[in-house]
């Protein structure tokens, strides 16, 4: 029989460094340790929760000595909610590990030469930069020690509950007071949706029982100022219905309002009818004179304004003339299709969902850009041999595969169309040294650059240029 793990405590330990997923780094005689909310310069004792083979785990049990770099928390929630784990370190030190992150999987996972890195470019808004946030509802909502506190003095408790799901708890939600991701009107909507339900006893989802009504609210809101919020449930009751009216008079920077009857056992609304209820089928974000239509499924970067920055970065880097015939992999709603559309002779975009592709048709008819092609498909499957020999082989690829990479069939094809350049942007950098590895027969990396999208998270983008050798 396997002994059971023993905890213990290791007291005056220094944190080292910032690692994967946000956890910080220590050293136990020789030995990697993890460490959740811990800052670089951090002495602490800390105690020993689980051993694997390789590193150790475990959490600070007393902060002996603050790092330099160590700020208090803005949100109330930090540490329950899970989200913004950094948000105990000074921004300035945290751009600077997402650099660090960027070159040590280069060095280290890659097998290819790259030069000096450039500087990082951070967000210029550390706190409500986010345009998009979905909160759960739940029906027996996170209990805090304040709250148990209180429990055990008898005092009667609102257990009811809308905002995130604790880690690693995926029937529990911290009840969201206030959050700094998003601009207002969005913690204001949340909160008079939470108190409309509570007082007109609409029930909370049971996220074990399947039992209840409301279940999730995502609002979106766009840097036009518009606002979309989607209420998705179990029923459209009078209350129900009631409720969404008063969403639309209290706010009327609610442009467009949206409902989503959903029964099943998981929250994903896809494939599901969004029915409007009231005002426009779209919210609008703008990008230089561009206009790109976000509808309830669309995906658009989060960070609309370091989107931009991201873009720009890309299109820099791609180098188009009037006479490229340029490949947009990955192109989701086919944002950076339409944005370096006008520098190119075409544009073909290929991306996996079908509904992406219409927006991204939509959006180019929108921005009267005639010059754009695009295809849904699994990328292995669309970008073939007989496909590149139809449509032309491109002189500038640009591809933004997901966290996962791209599939070596791709780079297979990649390889074979041999563009003059690559531009690859990645929300990963251990997939993105890796595939660049695959090509490194026939390219060479020849600038890189970091992008903070997501600050206060370990999270980075990384733009890399590779160019054909021996053009």
């Amino acid at each position: 029989m396997r002994r059971r793990f023993k905890s213990y405590v290791i007291e005056d330990l220094e944190i080292l460094d910032a690692g994967s997923e946000g956890k910080a780094i220590a050293k136990v005689d020789g030995q990697v340790l993890f460490i959740p909310f811990g800052v670089p310069g951090d002495v602490v004792d800390v105690q020993i929760t689980n051993k694997k083979k390789g590193y150790m785990e475990g959490k600070i049990v007393q902060l002996k000595k603050g790092s330099p770099y160590r700020i208090e928390p803005v949100c109330s929630h930090f540490g329950v909610c899970g989200g913004c784990k950094w948000q105990i370190m000074e921004y300035p030190q945290q751009l600077q590990f997402k650099q660090k992150q960027v070159f040590d999987n280069f060095k280290h996972l890659g097998k290819f030469d790259f030069p000096e890195i450039s500087p990082i470019l951070g967000s210029k808004k550390q706190y409500y930069y986010r345009n998009k946030l979905e909160y759960t509802f739940s029906n027996l909502r996170w209990l805090e020690d304040e709250d148990m506190a209180l429990r055990d003095t008898g005092i009667d408790l609102e257990v009811r509950g809308v905002g995130f799901h604790v880690p690693g708890k995926f029937d529990k939600v911290v009840d969201v007071q206030h959050c700094s991701l998003q601009p207002e009107p969005g913690n204001e909507i949340r909160m008079a949706v939470k108190e409309f339900a509570i007082q007109h006893d609409i029930p909370f989802y049971n996220l074990r029982s399947h039992e209840g009504v409301l279940r999730n609210l995502t609002i979106r809101t766009a840097s036009t100022g518009e606002v979309m919020v989607i209420l998705s449930m179990t029923e459209l009751s009078e209350h129900t219905k009631k409720l969404l009216e008063t969403i639309q008079q209290q706010f009327t920077q609610v442009t467009s309002l949206y409902y989503v009857i959903n029964n099943k056992l998981n929250d994903t609304i896809s494939d599901l009818d969004l029915v409007l209820y009231a005002g426009s089928p779209i919210i609008t974000e703008k990008m230089e004179d561009l206009e790109f239509m976000v509808s309830p499924v669309s995906f658009y970067q989060t960070n609309s304004e370091q989107a931009y920055t991201l873009y720009s970065v890309a299109k820099q880097f791609a180098q188009i003339e009037d006479t490229d015939l340029v490949y947009d992999l990955y192109t989701g709603t086919g944002t950076i299709a339409n944005f370096v559309a006008r520098q190119a002779k075409k544009v073909i975009g290929i991306e996996y969902v079908d509904a992406a592709i219409l927006d991204a048709k939509k959006n180019s008819k929108k921005n009267g850009i005639t010059n754009t092609q695009f295809f849904a498909g699994d990328m292995k499957d669309i970008l073939t041999s007989s496909f590149i020999r139809k449509m032309g082989k491109p002189s500038v690829v640009i591809t933004d595969p997901p966290r996962a990479g791209m599939h070596t069939d791709v780079i297979d094809r990649l390889l074979e169309m041999e563009p003059k350049r690559i531009v690859y942007v990645s929300c990963n950098p251990a997939t993105q040294a890796r595939d660049i590895t695959l090509l490194a027969s026939k390219y060479d990396v020849t600038r890189v650059q970091p992008v903070d999208m997501f600050p206060h998270t370990h999270h980075v983008e990384n733009v890399v240029l590779l160019e054909l050798k021996n053009q």
